[in-house]
C-alpha cells in the first residue's frame, strides 16, 4: 500500500514537552497549596486533553468538582502559556523525517488533544511555516481523540481516503484514533507510553527511531 497523507500526533510524537506540562502543572496545584507530582506519572496524566490532565492531577476531592476543575484549568493555561517552549524540544530525526516527506509531496497535518492556541504556538514555532497543512487542536464543539471526526476532517481536507492515510502517535488513544479512522495505525517508541500498550491498541507498524519510517512504510503522491 502506498500513503498519501501523513498525520501525528504531537505530544510525545514530534516534540518532547513532557517537562514543560508537568512544571506548569505543578505550579498550578503550589497556587492552591497542593501536593505535586514527579515527572515520569505526567506521561500517564497527559494524552487526554488538557482537562482531564487537570483531574488527574488534581487530589481526588476537587477533581470530583467540575467547577473548581474549569478554575484550575484556566489557571493551568495561563501558566502553561508562559512556558510551553522553556524544556520543550522536537525528538531527533523527526525535522528530517518531516523534510522527506515533504520532498515526497505528502500533505501533512497535525492532531492533537492539547488545546489549539498552546498547540499552535509550539508548532510554529519549532517547525517551518510550511511544514503541516493542518494543526487540529483542542476545540470547543469537537470531540476529542480518539473520536475520529478530526482526523477525518483533516482528510477530506487533503482530498485522501481514509486507507491513504498514515497516521503517527505515541499512546493507546492514538491507536485507537488511528483505528477508529481507517488509517495505518504507527506507534512511535520514544515517546510517552511503553510498546506493549500500543500493541495492544493495534499499532500496525513500530518505529524506534524517525529514519526507520521509508523502509517500513511506502509513501506516493
Amino acid at each position: 500500500m502506498k500513503y498519501k497523507a501523513a498525520i501525528f500526533d504531537l505530544d510525545g510524537t514530534l516534540i518532547n514537552s513532557l517537562e514543560d506540562l508537568a512544571d506548569s502543572a505543578n505550579a498550578m496545584l503550589e497556587s492552591y497549596g497542593f501536593p505535586t507530582h514527579p515527572v515520569e506519572p505526567y506521561k500517564y496524566f497527559v494524552g487526554n486533553g488538557s482537562r482531564k490532565l487537570i483531574e488527574r492531577c488534581l487530589p481526588k476531592e476537587q477533581a470530583s468538582d467540575p467547577a473548581f476543575v474549569d478554575e484550575a484549568l484556566e489557571r493551568y493555561k495561563a501558566i502553561y502559556g508562559q512556558h510551553t517552549q522553556d524544556k520543550t524540544h522536537v525528538y531527533d530525526g523527526i525535522l528530517e523525517m518531516l523534510n522527506e516527506l515533504k520532498k515526497r509531496n505528502i500533505p501533512m497535518g497535525i492532531c492533537t488533544n492539547k488545546h489549539q492556541s498552546a498547540a499552535e504556538d509550539i508548532v510554529n514555532a519549532m517547525f517551518p511555516a510550511d511544514t503541516f497543512q493542518s494543526i487540529m487542536g483542542d476545540q470547543k464543539g469537537l470531540p476529542r481523540k480518539p473520536d475520529p471526526k478530526k482526523v477525518l476532517m483533516i482528510a477530506e481536507k487533503f482530498g485522501v481516503q481514509p486507507e491513504e492515510v498514515a497516521y503517527f502517535g505515541d499512546t493507546s488513544v492514538d491507536m485507537d484514533t488511528a483505528k477508529n479512522a481507517g488509517f495505518l495505525a504507527i506507534g512511535v517508541l520514544w515517546g510517552f507510553r511503553p510498546k506493549e500498550e500500543l500493541v495492544e491498541h493495534g499499532a500496525e507498524v513500530l518505529l524506534e527511531k524517525p529514519d526507520e519510517l521509508f523502509e517500513k512504510v511506502t509513501f506516493c503522491c
